[in-house]
């Protein structure tokens, strides 16, 4: 019974592995990994071979264990060029999106490639600011002079980048890290990151914080929205969280440094500035949305309300 199921979706597997490699040809420096997808549909072919001819028989079904013994045996003297997949950058550790796991034969993510090829990085730059229209140009950074929120109308406004921030609490202390890398390095912040393609901000909420400290966080409840508008041109969306509970064991990593922090002595001089004016607000249980105007780090305008302060315009 086990034989005829197998050998009735066999064809569907089969496709799937043919797509997914129709799927690598659009993907750079994919070589390998496109002769892999090959590799793994021609075992799958001579496990079939294997069930058909047991069926067309009528031989011992347990001869199927043989085949599938002898499939292994050249999947692991092949597993070199069968298996060149990978989950995590090999450089970085840092979970692949689909298309590095399925392509790019290095398996690198792209900020480690960047960092290992930074001419073709550059050209790369180059000609993506060559395809970006002069009218598009100028709507994206129409907002960069502004000098107060109010210059800005923040319903039209659409952030380059969207992002998320989780604060952990524990009893009287909050988790904070020292951020080594990427924008704001150097001050103390939150465990947080971008949002990828494929995630919700929930999901890369949950991945940053892991990625960032070591920690699994659940249970997220989303307390805030801030917008931030750069004067060089940078526009960013960042949606806080707050959690109460975690797993695991506390680590450092390539990204930050994270640290225990008593609640009464967050260390605001050394954080974003406008983090002291949504913050407090968000620990008493307030609803908050920030629009802030920086310049470098150095915040030139702000705009915080709360739920209540709508309700009581309404």
């Amino acid at each position: 019974m086990i034989l005829q199921t197998i050998e009735q979706y066999y064809t569907w597997a089969l496709i799937a592995i043919l797509l997914l490699n129709l799927a690598q040809r659009k993907i750079p420096g994919t070589y390998k990994k496109r002769f892999a997808t090959i590799y793994l549909a021609s075992f799958l072919l001579l496990f079939e071979v294997g069930v058909v001819t047991i069926l067309a028989r009528d031989l011992n079904h347990n001869l199927a264990w043989l085949v599938v013994v002898l499939c292994a045996g050249l999947l692991f003297l092949l597993r070199e060029r069968a298996l060149p997949f990978r989950f995590h950058c090999v450089e970085c550790n840092k979970r692949l999106d689909f298309n590095h796991v399925i392509g790019h034969d290095d398996n690198l993510c792209q900020e480690c490639y960047d960092k290992a090829h930074p001419d073709e990085a550059k050209a790369e730059e180059e000609k993506k600011k060559e395809l970006v229209k002069p009218e598009e140009a100028q709507e994206d950074d129409r907002y960069r002079d502004a000098e107060t929120v109010a210059d800005i109308d923040w319903d039209l406004w659409e952030p380059k980048e969207i992002c998320v921030i989780t604060y952990l609490f524990n009893d009287d202390q909050v988790l904070l890290i020292d951020k080594k890398t990427g924008l704001g390095s150097g001050l103390v912040n939150a465990p947080g990151g971008h949002i990828e393609e494929t995630e919700t901000a929930l999901e890369a909420a949950k991945r940053e914080f892991t990625e960032e400290t070591g920690l699994e966080v659940d249970d997220l409840q989303q307390v805030g929205k801030l917008n931030f508008q750069f004067r060089d041109g940078l526009s960013e969306r960042g949606y806080v969280y707050f959690a109460h509970s975690f797993k695991g064991e506390l680590q450092e990593t390539d990204e930050a440094r994270p640290f225990w922090c008593p609640v009464s002595e967050i260390p605001y001089d050394k954080m974003w500035e406008d983090d002291i004016h949504w913050l407090p607000l968000a620990m008493e249980g307030k609803r908050f949305e920030g629009s802030f105007i920086f310049d470098g780090q150095t915040m030139v305008d702000k705009l915080v309300t709360t739920e209540e302060d709508d309700e009581e315009e309404l």
